[in-house]
């Protein structure tokens, strides 16, 4: 299967696929088999990979890019899923599809609210989603555990510990997902306080509070309090060199702008939630300056208005361009990647934001979603005090998503009940842990001969 195209099966050309086909699975990528991995299966240099993603993103944020991902080993890791793609790649897999995350590490995981205005965990990125094979996101999943319990100096056994939980936590849910009907799969969803259990009350409770206050500060209103300022009787979005810049229009262009995407943007969602969008108006728009992995992608952050005059919105506008898998996969069925990324969204969680929507302007594909809203990022700091527990959490949510989109039967055959499967992901992930760590030495190298250049301020 090295190399190969995962199949595309439509839900009509499905004949009753179960736990036997996980087992034939076995046979074209043994389990314990997918423990190794060799550096000289390379034929692009980590950095050759890197450079090669400059051409679809903004040249002046490529130094800031390469800044923030030489700050350590896990913010390469963060920034490089290119390269963990076309390693993932030189090796058979499952030929099992479901509807991949594309950069399943565990601070991609965290709490979202529902439409209902409830909480839940689930995974919250989908920036390279793709059908591919289910254990590829387990095997970013299991090795950003690693990396992190090292970034943040835990022991070791803690990282074994975390890495083993994700991995069983996935196991022990695509077993219980196999023998649920479609729309209990469908329907299932998983609770703040999932990310706690075995925790003492004590620490419990506290992490409680802390989650719960968070979600109350990440609103709309929220947002407003820290990102609105007032500049001569109207309201702007506070700038930072660092999160936030002007985009260089004046106001009629801007708003000439704003018109022109969202109109493209109403096409594309439902008619009863344009009603709802037409009743909000445009009051500040800025260029955003997101993450590690995304710096570079065109990114606006607007300020909305409701007719009302009492609801603030903020709306964020990201460029899309082709999954990192594709290379590897083929192209996506979607002609445009914002589509690709809404589509990946909405099959994976339980519940997805309402605004989700794409669009094409001047040649770029973006996708909208609301600012924060409820949205909780924990950090690796927040999590280091229970990484086992959130780590289970992390895999048992990407079960979920892939048993939704792909043939649970079949993957919880190809896991079985012993330890091959743990053993073999898991020693993948040692072992990439530490490619990662060298190729984010080779990164600094080329940074420091001027090979690649770097800003001198990463955050």
């Amino acid at each position: 299967m090295t190399g190969e195209p995962v199949a595309r099966v439509r839900a009509s050309e499905r004949v009753g696929a179960d736990a036997d086909d996980g087992r034939r699975a076995r046979r074209r990528a043994p389990r314990r088999s997918a423990g190794l991995w060799d550096p000289g299966v390379r034929r692009v240099s980590a950095i050759d990979r890197l450079r090669a993603q400059e051409a679809v993103r903004d040249q002046a944020l490529m130094p800031l890019r390469y800044a923030r991902m030489a700050t350590s080993p896990w913010t390469y890791l963060r920034g490089a899923a290119a390269v963990m793609a076309a390693d993932l790649a030189a090796a058979p897999h499952s030929g099992l599809t479901v509807q991949m995350c594309g950069d399943a590490h565990i601070l991609n995981f965290g709490f979202w609210a529902s439409p209902e205005r409830q909480l839940l965990f689930d995974a919250r990125d989908f920036d390279e989603t793709l059908p591919g094979p289910f254990e590829w996101d387990l095997k970013r999943l299991a090795t950003s555990v690693y990396v992190l319990a090292d970034a943040e100096q835990l022991e070791v056994s803690c990282g074994d510990d975390a890495a083993a939980a994700a991995v069983e936590a996935y196991r022990a849910a695509m077993r219980r997902y196999a023998r649920m009907g479609e729309l209990d799969v469908w329907y299932d969803r998983i609770t703040p306080d999932v990310p706690l259990k075995g925790l003492s009350s004590e620490f419990a409770e506290a992490a409680a509070r802390t989650i719960e206050k968070q979600s109350r500060k990440r609103t709309h209103q929220g947002v407003a309090k820290q990102l609105v300022v007032d500049e001569d009787g109207r309201r702007r979005i506070a700038l930072d060199p660092m999160k936030r810049i002007d985009d260089g229009l004046d106001d009629a262009q801007r708003s000439r702008a704003y018109e022109q995407v969202y109109d493209t943007y109403l096409a594309s969602i439902p008619p009863h939630l344009r009603r709802l969008v037409e009743r909000f108006s445009r009051v500040d728009s800025v260029r955003q300056i997101v993450g590690v992995g995304s710096v570079g992608m065109r990114v606006w952050l607007h300020l909305l208005e409701g007719d009302s005059g009492r609801q603030p919105v903020f709306s964020q506008v990201k460029q899309a361009t082709a999954s990192v898998y594709e290379e590897h996969l083929g192209p996506s069925e979607f002609s445009n990647h914002g589509e690709r990324v809404i589509v990946g969204q909405r099959l994976m969680q339980t519940a997805s934001d309402i605004f989700l929507g794409h669009m094409r302007v001047d040649g770029h594909d973006y996708y909208v979603r609301q600012f924060r809203d409820m949205k909780i990022i924990p950090s690796g700091q927040e999590i280091s005090g229970y990484l086992p527990q959130f780590a289970a959490a992390c895999g048992r949510a990407l079960a979920k998503s892939h048993a939704r989109s792909g043939d649970p039967e079949a993957v919880a055959g190809y896991i079985g009940g012993g330890d091959a499967f743990a053993a073999g992901i898991l020693g993948f992930a040692r072992a990439y842990a530490e490619q990662n760590r060298v190729d984010h030495a080779d990164l600094r190298a080329a940074i420091a001969n001027d090979e690649v250049r770097a800003a001198e301020r990463a955050w």
